[in-house]
């Protein structure tokens, strides 16, 4: 994989606090590598938040990053919706950011934790530091609320650590400086690539089936939308011997009891708990395909040469579809039948489709996240000269 620069400096940097707000499995799995890389330098200290909007896959997925909260926000609702959750979070992290006077706030993505921990920080006047910052679509609530979060996170950041160079356009078109953005990667790149290399088992129901790798949890697919997909992902099954589905169930009730009343009932389909992320790389490595609405396994399954079929009409990660490997396939039951009927009918769609491609990262972004957060809070006058030309990725 390409090395990115060494980045040198010859002046000191004065001792910085950051904080690291989490609140949701995949933002653990993405800031991760971030949080070892900043405790292995001398001029950082760093505690993390857990705001528990994922309370459960969140202790687990810190647990097995080897992580421990250093500081919790516990919910007596875990049924709220995205309004009271994030009021309840600016409220909590307005008083932690107060207590704990950081230099600089980090959180990653869209998720009402990110968004709860960028507003926070405004009106305490920490600078704030987005990673995965820029994705977009067309459509304000598509994803909802997810694409309103990013689009606002952007107007107060000071950092902005682009995974694409399509990203950083976003920005900058939407006049975010240009100083203020590192094309860096996709942090999730780093951490694929380093569980992919011990080579984890692959889950006993795999077998020598072919088998699709399901998930479906997006808040807008609920209902209709959802039970149409998973119609669909049925009749093909049903009707196509060889193979099966493995698909981790998410603990929201809309996904888990769709998935029970459509999906149960065929000895091929294996409904399962939701995986820790070993786990879930090895069973993207050992499958035959990928069908989501997960934005994360859009970078992820690309990576490892796994053709992806996305359950949504677009989508903030257009690279990969571009590439030739990614299909947005909408919710339909006859769409998803057909994508997988063709994907499995011909041998050359799958091999154009089953090919490793990198367009968000070659597994070296935390290290220009940790580069840029230095270049910034140096004392040298010139401390974000040419940072998107210094720390750009060859993609």
């Amino acid at each position: 994989m390409h090395q990115p620069p060494q980045v040198q400096f010859s002046h000191s940097i004065p001792f910085r606090t950051f904080l690291i707000v989490v609140g949701t499995r995949p933002e653990v799995i993405k800031v991760a590598p971030v949080v070892r890389r900043l405790r292995s330098v001398s001029w950082a200290s760093v505690k993390i938040v857990a705001s528990g909007q994922q309370r459960e896959l969140l202790g687990q997925t810190l647990a097995e990053f080897d992580l421990k909260p250093d500081v919790t926000i516990s919910h007596r609702d875990a049924s709220s919706g995205p309004a009271q959750v994030a009021s309840r979070l600016i409220h909590r992290l307005d008083r932690i950011f107060g207590e704990e006077k950081p230099d600089c706030v980090l959180a990653q993505g869209d998720t009402t934790t990110a968004y709860a921990a960028s507003v926070a920080s405004f009106y305490r006047k920490i600078p704030f530091a987005h990673i995965e910052a820029g994705l977009r679509t067309s459509e304000l609530d598509a994803p909802f609320p997810e694409e309103f979060h990013r689009r606002s996170i952007a107007v107060s950041a000071t950092l902005h650590f682009a995974p694409t160079s399509a990203a950083a356009r976003n920005l900058i078109d939407e006049n975010v400086p240009k100083d203020s953005v590192v094309v860096s990667g996709n942090t999730v790149i780093d951490s694929l690539l380093e569980v992919a290399a011990t080579k984890p088992s692959p889950p006993p129901e795999f077998g020598s089936r072919r088998m699709i790798l399901l998930t479906a949890h997006r808040r807008e697919n609920f209902g209709s939308k959802l039970r149409d997909a998973l119609t669909g992902v049925r009749a093909f099954v049903d009707l196509t011997p060889d193979v099966g589905v493995y698909f981790p169930v998410h603990p929201n009730p809309n996904a888990r009891e769709a998935a029970i009343e459509i999906l149960a009932g065929n000895p091929r389909i294996h409904l399962v708990e939701p995986l820790g992320y070993r786990e879930m790389v090895a069973a993207i490595q050992n499958s035959w395909c990928v069908v989501t609405d997960s934005g994360g396994l859009q970078e992820e399954a690309p990576a490892l040469a796994k053709p992806v079929l996305v359950l949504r009409d677009l989508t903030e990660r257009p690279e990969a579809v571009a590439s030739g490997v990614v299909e947005l396939v909408g919710t339909s039951r006859e769409g998803v039948f057909r994508s997988l009927d063709a994907l499995h009918k011909s041998p050359t769609k799958y091999n154009q489709m089953a090919r490793p491609v990198f367009p968000y990262g070659d597994g070296h972004a935390s290290r220009r996240i940790v580069d840029a957060l230095y270049r910034h809070f140096s004392t040298a006058p010139q401390r974000q000269d040419a940072s998107i030309a210094a720390l750009q990725y060859a993609s």
